[in-house]
């Protein structure tokens, strides 16, 4: 709709529009009997000054449609679409592209699979890993790359449009557990048990710089939404914060008592949360490294964490078997979610903010509504645990990834 608001930011100011862009967005999830559209394009209108007055009707009517889509979608069941017999061996994770038009695997087969999601055909197999495919991840917005971590110690970069391999990067000395695009796609990021994260410039597959300073394994790692900021977290029970132009480490967040499951930023780059072993989610202060809450409840580990994409929600999964949603104004739980009969592994919101999606040891996944906490629908016919799970952009389509070797398709 406003392509300019939807790129990657290269400047603070580009930023800061987008910002103020996301917010007047995020009211759009109001229902529509509630919202003034009026006031609605006359705060774009302010945020965006090249939306001259002569285009106010149309801005008018593309809210309209985009409040109509919303809604919509509010209502939207989930069917089995495709089950694909992905792997010889169980799936360790999932990704779509930022158009969710294709999606790719990883496995314990040593192998990553590129799949077109509307037709569940298998279109390309990125072979060459020496074990484990574990961490994997499309360079989205752009999609035209994808990278996969092994427990070989290697990291590769792919072309997802001729599953040719680019480069190989060698450097870590034990198995690598995560990996990201900057937002850029510039550089990726590693993570590995052997303590280190490592950034590797994608056009030369030379190494950038390598993050020391934690004495156990890195389990989580993820850029900010600018892409100068890198955060990873530990076995060590802490999360550190670094500068990724320097790779100096700006800050470390001390106070969990546990191993650290999960780290991420909020949108805006403002607040940082991290969930525990110890049971706790806390909430920390991007700027200034300052631990501004902790968010309690939960009678067994956290094991992900999730922003919505305003930032103004926190969702919680736990081995408990519940998760949790919490303001991030006032720090209150909102919200108990409680159905899962194993413990949840991960969590997501839609991007429209109106759907949490959860997949858990018990062989379901969930959707909920975040504001009311009501189990909308339970997605079945896995016969093992699920572990991965994600929406693609529209929020229409589901994947699901499961030990029993299969990767299902809900739209």
């Amino acid at each position: 709709m406003f392509p300019d608001l939807l790129r990657v930011p290269n400047s603070m100011a580009q930023f800061e529009k987008r910002r103020e862009f996301l917010q007047v967005s995020s009211w759009l999830t109001i229902s529509s009997n509630e919202i003034d559209v009026d006031a609605v394009v006359q705060e774009i209108q302010r945020v965006e000054p090249l939306i001259t007055a002569s285009r106010k009707e149309q801005l008018k009517q593309l809210v309209q449609r985009l409040q109509e889509k919303l809604g919509q979608q509010d209502d939207h069941k989930f069917y089995l679409f495709k089950v694909l017999r992905a792997h010889i061996l169980p799936l360790t994770n999932v990704a779509f592209n930022k158009s969710g038009s294709t999606f790719i695997t990883g496995s314990y087969d040593r192998t990553c699979k590129l799949w077109d999601t509307a037709s569940g055909e298998e279109l390309h197999m990125l072979e060459g890993h020496r074990n484990v495919v574990y961490a994997i991840a499309f360079n989205n917005p752009y999609g035209d790359k994808i990278a996969t971590g092994s427990f070989d110690k290697t990291c590769k970069l792919w072309s997802s449009e001729t599953g040719k391999c680019f480069h190989t990067f060698r450097g870590h000395t034990a198995e690598i557990v995560c990996l990201s695009f900057n937002p850029q796609s510039t550089l990726v990021a590693t993570g590995s048990m052997d303590t280190t994260a490592k950034l590797w410039d994608i056009r030369t597959g030379e190494e950038s710089v390598t993050l020391t300073g934690h004495s156990a394994e890195i389990i989580s790692l993820s850029f900010n939404t600018t892409g100068d900021k890198i955060i990873t977290g530990s076995f060590d029970h802490t999360v550190s914060v670094w500068d990724v132009g320097s790779g100096r480490r700006m800050h470390t967040l001390i106070g969990h008592r546990g191993e650290i499951s999960s780290a991420q930023f909020n949108w805006d780059c403002s607040l940082i949360a991290t969930g525990s072993m110890d049971k706790t989610c806390t909430l920390w202060d991007a700027v200034s490294g300052k631990c501004v809450a902790t968010l309690s409840g939960h009678d067994d580990e956290i094991l992900d964490v999730c922003f919505d994409y305003t930032g103004q929600l926190i969702a919680t999964a736990s081995a408990d078997g519940t998760a949790r949603v919490y303001s991030a104004a006032n720090y209150k739980c909102l919200m108990k979610l409680e159905g899962h009969e194993g413990e949840i592994s991960k969590i997501c919101f839609n991007p429209q903010g109106s759907r949490i999606l959860t997949g858990s040891s018990d062989k379901t996944a969930r959707l909920w509504a975040p504001h009311t906490g009501h189990c909308l629908q339970v997605l079945e016919g896995h016969t093992d645990e699920i572990f991965s799970c994600a929406f693609n952009y529209e929020g229409n389509t589901i994947i699901t990834g499961s030990k029993d070797n299969t990767c299902r398709i809900w739209r």
